[in-house]
């Protein structure tokens, strides 16, 4: 080595990555901060949220806790919605009056809130979700006044927040069984109507899932249909009650056209099919002129319809009503119920029209198999009402008519 060369160290330096160090979540003083903003404002909803607009505070780190203090006025214990340690102010939901004019403008507020912060949503669904989960902790005023809120929310349509986020956490057990999910749905729907319609209602109900579960907001011993229509008719809300009797009453329809369709279809004993109908009649309430038009319906849509081959059309619908005459004879007891089932054959003959030509075959063989009388077809051709396709079934029943007016003469 010359003495002029000195040693050098070699090797690599090394760049070491700078990292993200996450600031520690402080919860509190987020919320002391809006809660100082309430308290600097006094509570005006307007002067509350241009200063939270103008606020520099991380609301994307603390929405949930945002949302607490809305709704309670101050931050709540993890997982509960007991008030936890720090600031509050006397403004909140949970503190107001439990009416509409009172909580709309928080409604109101909150829209404001979410449209320049849509993130914030989810954080409302979290909330919401969790308050009503845990229904048992608020006070029966403060259950009101959520239910109020939900109300006005969806009345309000307030931004992308989704029904089945309300109801379904609702249908716990144990908050059923104390009846308070049926005291909240109550207040709920009491509210949602004064300003919507039932159709408005009946969507919601739908797009939460629960369209068809009234009687799953009722506690189990009081989960009968009767007892659904007592509650909601001393709540005032006929309309409610009307509706369910008639998704019970179609309910109760569709059973009994589901049970007859197997039994035809198996070609079950028809004193058989009698007696069935007659228990499902029994426990089910069916007014008489509902069971014709389902034993008609039923009847015929068992039929093996042919495409093009009338004939074979003709034969086979008259073989029905050979078959089962006996069924529609049991039940078509009066007159009325006769005439009755003499418009649903019109009716179904004028809307299909591989059926429209057989009209006066299938009334003479409801009539030789004695199950319209005379009299029912008489008076269906000089004063029938339905308009459907009349002036031509008249037209091709008059042979008919004519014929019973001779054998009557004769007689």
């Amino acid at each position: 080595m010359s003495s002029k060369e000195r040693p050098t160290l070699g090797g690599t330096r090394i760049k070491t990555r700078k990292r993200n160090i996450a600031a520690p979540l402080d919860p509190a003083a987020f919320s002391d901060a809006v809660v100082q903003i309430y308290l600097d404002n006094a509570g005006d909803l307007e002067l509350v949220a241009k200063s939270i607009e103008s606020s520099d505070l991380n609301f994307s780190r603390y929405g949930d806790t945002f949302f607490e203090v809305v709704f309670t006025g101050g931050r709540t214990q993890p997982g509960t919605t007991k008030p936890d340690e720090g600031e509050r102010h006397p403004y909140s939901i949970i503190d107001c009056e439990p009416k509409r004019e009172v909580i709309l403008p928080s409604v109101i507020y909150i829209q404001k809130i979410l449209r320049r912060k849509p993130f914030l949503i989810k954080n409302l669904e979290n909330v919401m979700q969790r308050f009503l989960q845990s229904l048992e902790l608020f006070e029966e005023n403060e259950s009101k006044k959520l239910a109020i809120f939900t109300a006005l929310a969806f009345s309000q349509k307030l931004s992308g927040l989704p029904p089945e986020i309300v109801f379904q956490p609702l249908l716990k057990d144990n908050l059923v069984a104390k009846g308070l999910v049926l005291s909240f749905m109550t207040d709920f729907f009491r509210e949602y109507l004064i300003h919507n319609s039932l159709d408005d209602l009946i969507l919601i109900l739908k797009r939460g899932k629960v369209e068809d579960n009234l009687l799953d907001f009722f506690p189990s011993a009081k989960r009968t249909p009767e007892a659904v229509s007592e509650h909601f008719t001393k709540a005032g809300l006929l309309p409610l009650v009307e509706y369910n009797e008639k998704k019970i009453f179609e309910m109760k329809l569709k059973e009994m056209k589901s049970m007859l369709t197997s039994q035809i279809a198996e070609e079950a004993d028809i004193s058989e099919v009698i007696v069935t109908v007659k228990q499902h009649v029994k426990d089910a309430k069916l007014p008489d002129i509902e069971v014709v038009r389902i034993l008609w319906d039923v009847m015929m849509d068992a039929v093996q319809w042919s495409g093009k081959n009338q004939q074979q059309n003709a034969n086979a619908a008259l073989h029905q009503v050979k078959t089962w005459a006996k069924l529609l004879n049991t039940f078509c007891t009066t007159g009325k119920l006769e005439l009755e089932l003499l418009y649903k054959v019109q009716v179904q003959c004028y809307d299909d029209t591989k059926l429209m030509k057989l009209f006066p075959e299938i009334i003479k063989s409801l009539y030789h198999q004695d199950v319209l009388a005379e009299g029912t077809i008489l008076h269906w051709f000089r004063k029938g009402t339905n308009p459907k396709g009349r002036q031509s079934f008249v037209k091709a029943l008059e042979p008919f008519v004519k014929w019973l007016d001779e054998a009557e003469e004769e007689e």
